[in-house]
């Protein structure tokens, strides 16, 4: 699985910090990757942040991913971003994912 360096995301710093210090309060127990055009180079500035979580148990729901979406909404983060469940997205969609993504938060074991 090809992870991409933290620093190639399209993201603003400050805006890394406020989304990273969500993660850390609503999902601090989950693996969570950025993936998509802020990954891969092809964003522009309205583009949208996509992140999926993978919970160490990859058939459960993350405790705290609903308080998260709603936390992301409220945020002064200015892009929308777009959050996912791994185990919701199809496998098909799973192998584009792995070819480059970067990791904005280890899972805790």
């Amino acid at each position: 699985m090809p992870q991409v360096d933290l620093a190639r995301l399209d993201l603003p710093p400050r805006v890394l910090a406020c989304l990273q210090d969500l993660l850390k309060a609503h999902v601090p127990d989950t693996e969570v990757w950025a993936y998509g055009s802020r990954v891969s180079g092809g964003a522009h500035e309205g583009s949208d942040l996509d992140i999926v979580l993978r919970p160490s148990a990859l058939d459960e729901q993350p405790a705290g991913w609903l308080d998260l979406k709603d936390a992301l909404q409220q945020s002064a983060i200015p892009i929308i971003v777009d959050t996912h469940l791994w185990q919701h997205l199809p496998a098909s969609f799973h192998g584009e994912i792995e070819q480059a993504y970067v990791l904005l938060q280890r899972g805790r074991v």
